[in-house]
């Protein structure tokens, strides 16, 4: 039976927003990826969403993926996390003092991490990594720091240093992206970073322990940290290949230096405790945001007493937020998380996220278009790789993608009600809202989309 033709969506609204926005805001948006540089034409503008369906101002709806970049791990407007906020918002929205919600959440973390006893609260994923740097810097006495190539932790000058995500999406066309870590000196991936902001900052790349244990070799002594995205999500999702992270935790173990696990997304998203329950590895520092705010802003880093009590006031160690362990934030994260902690959520994130997976790699196939599609968890990407089998396990397979034929089943996808990541390099985020039928539905549209680009 023939499908159905359905009229073509337009954006007139959100047209015209764009160019109001343009006038007001760098590039119309409050954050770079959001104005669909890398995949062309007009930011869709959001008006309400409920589960796992955005609305625009067109009247447009669409099966989310991108899900706040990850936070909306329970559906939009969760009726429990709703009430959570509306009756925190009752009783006012900030007081610049403290409340046991926080300890509430703080206790929540260190029972699911057990490498974590104490948690600082902050509002951001990029005030969680700064900080934790400047911790990892001053529990060592040493100042260099190690990063992966197209790893992302924030824009934090020092961290801006070959970095992934948004940096990585509007990188020039053109601009090779492939580097032999002999020839990836660090410097600064945006303007306005001094060179001398990064230069105690050193590069690795993900999945190659040989180049991580160089690098320690080469700095005897001198190494504070590492700080690295166990599942890295910012140059689309590349899971850590056996050993891997377990070599770093030796290596840091036997070098002086500190392992920093950047969390802030797979924390609680690929498990209950995130890659190192997964991973049976153990952080010296996590980093954590997204999820453990239910969509409100926050960010927070954690560890064991012996370092966290470093931290002001009990300690030397500086940092301060006005609104960290902001009152709505906690009560949306600890709603979210007791939803997490219902027997079968994870299960049901498991068991969706593979539907939708094993459904776009058949809808690829069927098409004729290669494609290789990275999963850990209720996180995913697909890339489009130059030949039928190929792999995307680092860096250089990542950005040999084509981002052209992404943009086309961005697109295809979009006009058929689905919303996915502007960009090649950002990871898709099933949540418990999408149930099996909404699934079901983005298979039949991404056939479609795949068809679009074995033609295009």
């Amino acid at each position: 039976m023939a499908r159905k033709t359905a009229p073509a969506p337009t954006y007139t609204h959100s047209e015209t927003l764009f160019q109001r926005a343009k006038d007001l805001m760098p590039g119309g948006v409050s954050s770079p990826v959001r104005a669909f540089k890398a995949v062309g034409g007009t930011p869709i503008f959001v008006k309400d969403a409920e589960g796992a369906i955005l609305t625009d101002v067109d009247g447009n709806k669409y099966i989310d993926y991108v899900a706040s970049y990850g936070p909306i791990i329970a559906g939009h407007a969760n009726e429990r996390v709703v009430a959570a906020l509306s009756k925190a918002i009752g009783r006012g929205t900030s007081y610049g003092a403290p409340t046991e919600a926080e300890i509430q959440l703080a206790s929540m973390i260190t029972g699911a991490l057990p490498s974590v006893e104490m948690v600082r609260f902050v509002n951001s994923g990029t005030e969680a990594t700064m900080s934790a740097i400047r911790l990892a810097r001053a529990a060592t006495g040493r100042d260099l720091i190690v990063k992966c190539i197209g790893g992302y932790h924030g824009h934090a000058d020092q961290l801006l240093a070959e970095a992934g995500s948004g940096v990585l999406t509007l990188a020039e066309p053109g601009k090779s992206k492939k580097k032999k870590l002999a020839e990836a000196e660090s410097k600064p991936s945006t303007p306005g970073v001094p060179p001398s902001t990064v230069a105690n900052t050193l590069l690795m790349h993900f999945n190659d322990l040989d180049g991580a244990k160089a690098v320690f070799d080469a700095h005897p002594g001198k190494i504070a940290a590492i700080i690295i995205e166990p599942i890295a999500g910012n140059m689309g999702v590349v899971a850590p290949k056996a050993g891997y992270l377990a070599g770093l935790r030796e290596l840091c173990t036997a070098s002086g230096a500190l392992l920093i696990l950047d969390e802030v997304m797979t924390g609680f998203r690929v498990a209950w405790g995130g890659a190192q329950r997964l991973y049976d590895v153990q952080a010296d520092i996590t980093c954590l945001g997204k999820v453990i705010g239910g969509g409100l802003p926050v960010g927070a880093y954690a560890g064991p007493k012996r370092l966290m009590e470093m931290i002001a006031p009990i300690g030397p160690v500086y940092q301060a937020g006005t609104l960290s362990g902001n009152p709505l934030a906690m009560a949306a994260g600890i709603s979210t998380l007791e939803i997490l902690q219902e027997p079968g959520a994870y299960e049901t994130l498991e068991q969706r996220s593979a539907q939708l997976a094993e459904g776009l790699m058949e809808a690829a196939k069927d098409a004729g278009v290669p494609i290789a599609l990275n999963r850990v968890g209720a996180m995913m990407t697909v890339f489009f790789v130059p030949t039928e089998g190929a792999t995307v396990t680092n860096y250089a397979q990542a950005t040999a993608c084509d981002t052209e034929k992404y943009k086309t089943f961005f697109h295809a996808l979009l006009s058929r009600g689905v919303y996915l990541p502007p960009s090649q390099f950002e990871a898709f985020f099933p949540g418990l809202a999408h149930t099996e039928e909404l699934i079901d539905q983005t298979i039949e549209a991404a056939e479609e989309a795949f068809e679009a680009v074995g033609k295009s």
